[in-house]
């Protein structure tokens, strides 16, 4: 699957996924994402109204945006929605 370089700030993070933020795992990740950099992209599906939407990856995307990045790698993905 092509990955594809995404504006942080045009990813809309789901309510669910909002509720599992764990600062401890966001700062961890991104002492590895600055040590080892990006091993795994994240997972969008697109979205008319949203533009992109979060399927996997939160502590990534959330790590990047507090590194200061504007952009992320990602795979974009068919998924269902509910």
């Amino acid at each position: 699957m092509k990955t594809h370089q995404i504006a942080i700030e045009d990813i809309y993070v789901p309510a669910k996924f909002k509720k599992e933020i764990d600062e401890a795992k966001i700062a961890e990740r991104a002492e590895s994402l600055l040590e080892d950099g990006e091993q795994s992209p994240i997972q969008v599906r697109r979205d008319d109204k949203k533009g992109y939407v979060l399927v996997k990856g939160l502590n990534r995307l959330e790590a990047c945006r507090a590194l200061g990045e504007t952009e992320i790698e990602c795979l974009i993905v068919a998924a269902r929605q509910h």
